[in-house]
Order: structure tokens, then C-alpha cells, then sequence
């Protein structure tokens, strides 16, 4: 049933040496208020809203704006199994799989569309966990079939004109958003290819593109968990997102949304859904933890750790800081600023309406992320390059061509993430289970700061990661 309605999930995007850091090339430990360190990203103020209407909005509302007429989804796709719906949603969209909502659109023509969970919701050891990146997905598939057979689905004019919104808008995104390996993400790639077919001032939408598309091969990002953005002043690995959160987030609109008053309407209702985000928690570790081990651990966070990714528990502080590439050491292609974060996307964003109250900056660098519920976000690295916790600790332990294990008896929780397993002498292999670290964007290098310690101290820092 999955693979079946994969299409309509896609497009939920146009919708996240020694101990001493200092001695490792780290940013010195600093006592200055955010405004006074460059690497640090001030807060700015944001909307309120209600938790419990943004959830209604999150998986009811037309967000995206366009879908498959409802006649045609259950003709092919038919009920969703029960454990692929979300518990306790009632009404037309009660029978449909969690990254799908049901809604009727201007012309009467109820409609099954894409919902943020496509990407921001994902099951794990067999629980559907609501907010966690969806390391899982499928983007390697071919999406021509579905467009060649579009029009002859229906009869009804009506109907022909929905689906035909919605198949032009997955054509212009076809040569861009297919993956080289299960688990990628295309999302900042696909948001460069709509916001370039869109007139800036108008939103209106144009079939050819009106600025110069990006390169076809999307740069892969690991999608971050929504329990995150209750700490951080900046969205995206790069910080690039500014300014009002909930006008960022309903960017899934520049899909079909095709006017600047429907645009508005939308965003009536996003703070509500950004207020929900932030009622998020992350879910604990189901393990046994080691409380003497993981005391150990967290020492060593503090001295190795913590002038980046905060400190936790009742006490804890954390700021949105960016490290610059050269510093980290990770894939810099994202950070050379693709997708919807070269220039010309940025200038796009800035000058719409979406730039009325949020931007996108150009930062050389990634953020440090708060680490909340670390040990349930596997894969690691802004790419999702590094399948455990250990090897993110322990350089040496990452493989070069793997297979990425994602199935419920995949995640091993003493390693603390995705088994995988080395392919370089396997033949016969689909190319698309292969996560290659030597293709650019891909790479597993960086963040080695751990490297220099001791084993017994990155066993027992693992062990208060699981902690967190």
C-alpha cells in the first residue's frame, strides 16, 4: 500500500585529538550573550498558537493545495492498513495512511493530499513516532509511469483538472527529486525547482521555469526532529532559516498554493501547527542505561561536548550555534549552499511572500544541534551518512559502501542506531540500498572530535547520550 501512494507522500516537502574542544579547533568556551558571538543565532519573536488546533491543521487542512481526487486514490490505493493510520483521527481522512489528508478543495472535488508527516513522521523498532525524521523513505523511484497513465484516470472534467495540477507540478519536479539511495532526502532541492518556477510578487505558477533550475542530482539531508525546534533560533542544518518559524514551515505550500491570498490562509493556521511542533517530546530510550556509565558520560559531554550541542537536565542552557565546515570536517556540499539556499532561491524566498517576515541567510557552516532523544534520530550527520551513534563517536567505525538496515529488528541499541552492513565484496546489489560515502555529498568524514578519547570514555559518553 505503501509504494502504491509514495507519489503523494513525496510531496510533502514543497513542505528539517585530546579532551579539550578547544585544543581540537572548537569555539572557545565564551560567557557572551548570543548577540555578541558571531557562531551563536539570537532568537526573534514568533507567533503564538494553539497546540491542539495545530494538530487538527497538521492532518486535515489542504495545505499543499493540490491532490488525487478521492475517487481515484481509493480505486488504487484503497483503505490504509490500521497500523499506518493515525490513531483517533476521525472524519474522511480517519481510513487513510498517516502522510496523507483528505479535504475538499474550491471546486468540490474532495481531494487526498500530501501532509508534513510524510517526512516528519517514522516508524521505529515498529511505533510510528510523530515528529521523527523519516530516515526510511524512498525517493529513488521512477515517477514517469505515473505521469504517462494521468490522464486517462478520469472522465470528469472536474476531476482532470485537479489531477492535471497536480501531475504538472510532480513533472516539473521529476528530473530533480529522485535519490540515489533509499533514506536521502530531496527536500531543500525540490523547494529550489518550485520556488523557480513561481513569480515571486504573485506566487502564480509558471510551467517553464522562471529562474535557472538547479542541478538535476538532489544533495541528500537527513531530516531533523520536530522535538528540536522548541530550542533552536534557526531552521535547517545550515541556520539558513530566519524570522518567523510557522512562515518557513508552510513552505510545503509554494507546491500548489498559487496565490498570495490563499497563501495567507494557509498561514493563518500555521502558528497553530508550529505550536504543536513545540508540545513535542522526544521518546525515552527503551533500553536498560548504566546510571554510574552514563554519570561518567556526562562529564566527559561537558568537557568535550557541550560548548556546541548545550547541556541538559533541569539546568541545562542551549544556543543555536553555527560551526563553520572547515571547522567540522563534514560533507561540505550543503553548506556551499545548495538547493534553496544558493543564491538565487534565497533572493526568490527574500523578495515572496514568504519573505514578508521569515528569510533564508547564507551560512559557511552547520549547526550544532540540541541532542534531546539523540539516540531514536539515527542516521547521524546533516546527511545521514553515519548509521550509529558509536560510529559518530569512533571515526574508524564508519563504513565506506554500505547497506543501511531499516527494518523494526534493524536498530541495534547498544550501537545505538541503523545495523548496516559493508557491500564492497557482495555482488548483485541494487545500487539504491548502497549508501556510497565517496560520492560528494555523501561523505561520512567530519566531526571527529571524539576520536581522541579514550574507549572507556566514549563508551561511557554513548551511554549518557542514551540519557538524553
Amino acid at each position: 500500500m505503501h509504494e502504491r501512494v509514495a507519489a503523494i507522500a513525496t510531496l510533502a516537502f514543497a513542505a528539517c585529538g585530546g579532551s579539550d574542544p578547544g585544543a581540537r579547533g572548537l569555539p572557545p568556551a565564551t560567557t557572551t550573550t548570543a548577540p555578541r558571538d558571531p557562531s551563536v543565532i539570537a532568537a526573534e519573536p514568533q507567533r503564538a498558537g494553539d497546540a491542539a488546533r495545530g494538530w487538527a491543521a497538521l492532518t486535515g487542512e489542504g495545505y499543499v493545495g493540490c491532490g488525487a481526487p478521492r475517487a481515484l486514490y481509493d480505486r488504487f490505493a484503497g483503505l490504509a492498513d490500521e497500523g499506518w493510520r493515525l490513531p483517533g483521527r476521525t472524519g474522511r481522512g480517519a481510513d487513510l495512511p498517516y502522510f496523507a489528508n483528505a479535504y475538499t478543495a474550491p471546486s468540490g472535488v474532495e481531494l487526498v493530499t500530501a501532509n508534513c508527516l510524510g517526512c516528519h513522521a517514522s516508524f521505529l523498532r515498529g511505533e510510528l513516532v510523530i515528529g521523527l525524521g523519516d530516515a526510511t523513505a524512498d525517493f529513488t523511484f521512477d515517477v514517469t509511469p505515473m505521469l504517462a497513465a494521468g490522464g486517462t484516470l478520469t472522465s470528469d472534467a472536474v476531476e482532470q483538472a485537479e489531477l492535471g495540477k497536480l501531475l504538472g507540478r510532480v513533472r516539473a519536479l521529476a528530473p530533480h527529486m529522485k535519490t540515489r539511495v533509499v533514506g536521502a532526502n530531496p527536500a531543500d532541492h525540490i523547494a529550489a525547482v518550485l520556488f523557480a518556477h513561481r513569480d515571486p510578487e504573485t506566487l502564480a505558477w509558471s510551467d517553464e521555469p522562471l529562474i535557472e533550475l538547479p542541478l538535476e542530482e538532489p544533495i541528500p539531508v537527513d531530516v531533523p526532529a520536530w522535538w528540536l525546534l522548541k530550542k533552536k533560533t534557526a531552521m535547517f542544518h545550515t541556520g539558513a532559516g530566519r524570522g518567523d518559524q510557522s512562515r518557513i514551515m508552510m513552505t510545503a505550500s509554494v507546491l500548489c498554493v498559487d496565490d498570495v491570498a490563499s497563501a495567507r490562509a494557509v498561514d493563518a493556521y500555521f502558528p497553530d501547527i508550529r505550536a504543536f511542533v513545540l508540545s513535542l517530546e522526544p521518546p525515552r530510550f527503551p533500553g536498560a542505561i548504566d546510571a554510574p556509565l552514563a554519570a561518567r558520560g556526562q562529564a566527559v559531554f561537558e568537557r568535550t561536548c557541550a560548548r556546541c550541542h548545550g547541556t541538559y537536565g533541569p539546568d541545562g542552557r542551549y544556543q543555536t550555534r553555527v560551526i563553520a565546515q572547515s571547522i567540522v570536517g563534514t560533507d561540505p556540499e550543503l553548506a556551499r549552499h545548495a538547493g534553496q539556499f544558493a543564491a538565487p532561491f534565497r533572493t526568490w524566498f527574500n523578495d515572496s511572500f514568504y519573505g514578508e517576515i521569515a528569510r533564508l541567510e547564507a551560512h559557511d557552516g552547520y549547526v550544532a544541534p540540541p541532542l534531546d532523544g539523540i539516540w531514536a534520530t539515527a542516521p547521524y550527520l546533516h546527511n545521514g551518512s553515519v548509521p550509529t551513534l558509536a560510529a559518530l563517536l569512533d571515526s574508524s567505525l564508519r563504513p565506506t559502501r554500505s547497506i543501511i538496515g531499516r527494518g523494526r529488528d534493524a536498530y541495534d541499541l547498544d550501537a545505538v542506531g541503523w545495523r548496516s552492513f559493508p557491500v564492497d565484496h557482495i555482488p548483485g546489489i541494487d545500487a539504491r540500498w548502497i549508501y556510497d560515502t565517496t560520492v560528494p555529498g555523501y561523505s561520512s568524514a567530519g566531526h571527529t572530535f571524539a576520536d581522541g578519547l579514550t574507549a572507556d570514555d566514549r563508551r561511557n559518553l554513548l551511554e549518557y547520550l542514551k540519557s538524553l
